[in-house]
């Protein structure tokens, strides 16, 4: 076979999957979307919790960590999606008709992985926060709420950006492991139509939509630390 011969067919193939890769496209981004705002919100309790007062909650928190860091990502997807369904009050209960289905399962396991991850970036950057800018805070009679609310969290936000950056593109190539329980996502696509088609040109191109996406992440994070951390 020639180069444009390989080309042409090539060429030919990649029209006749673009619906499946638009579908894969949008079950990858969805699960990106959804796990990285979940996992950030649920991260801000936690590393609250890091630097707590109370020994309970700071082991509490890091226990959660150790546990979600520490355990892959793909056994906790199996876990959720293979283990709950041999509880039966799991199976009679309202959660079922939840996690009986596989988007959901990852999505769930996505998300309670980056939040332990995410929880330990803010947690870092709380403790990066000057002891000055505390101090005037609890000078001008800030109580711990409106500290955190208003000094602490902020400035913690800004020196978070970069490395949150990259939390989001890690999390970006974790959901491949969702087409491991049959979500047909990016990953399942090429999959599949590799399988069919006997070559790696669906893998080549899902992997070059993986690239794309992480550029995209970059550049929204390079916009984000240019507006708020140039200062």
């Amino acid at each position: 076979m020639t180069m444009m011969t390989w080309i042409d067919s090539l060429t030919n193939a990649i029209g006749s999957w673009t619906p499946l890769f638009l579908q894969g496209t949008w079950v990858t981004a969805k699960l990106l979307a959804l796990s990285s705002l979940a996992g950030t919100i649920l991260a801000v309790p936690l590393a609250l919790c890091r630097n707590a007062r109370s020994p309970a909650l700071r082991a509490s928190a890091q226990s959660y960590s150790v546990f979600f860091r520490g355990t892959p990502l793909l056994v906790q997807i199996f876990l959720l999606y293979y283990g709950l369904a041999q509880f039966s009050f799991i199976r009679d209960s309202l959660l079922w008709p939840l996690v009986r289905d596989a988007f959901p399962c990852a999505l769930i396991a996505l998300t309670l992985n980056m939040a332990a991850y995410v929880g330990e970036v803010i947690n870092g950057g709380i403790r990066a926060v000057p002891l000055g800018e505390r101090e005037a805070a609890m000078a001008m009679g800030m109580s711990t709420a409106l500290m955190y609310r208003r000094i602490i969290l902020p400035r913690a936000f800004r020196i978070m950006l970069p490395a949150l950056s990259n939390e989001v593109v890690i999390q970006l190539k974790s959901t491949a492991l969702a087409s491991t329980v049959t979500v047909m996502d990016l990953t399942g696509i090429g999959r599949r139509l590799a399988d069919r088609t006997y070559s790696t040109e669906p893998l080549l191109i899902a992997g070059a939509i993986y690239v794309l996406f992480a550029y995209g992440i970059a550049r929204l994070f390079r916009g984000l630390e240019y507006r708020y951390v140039r200062r």
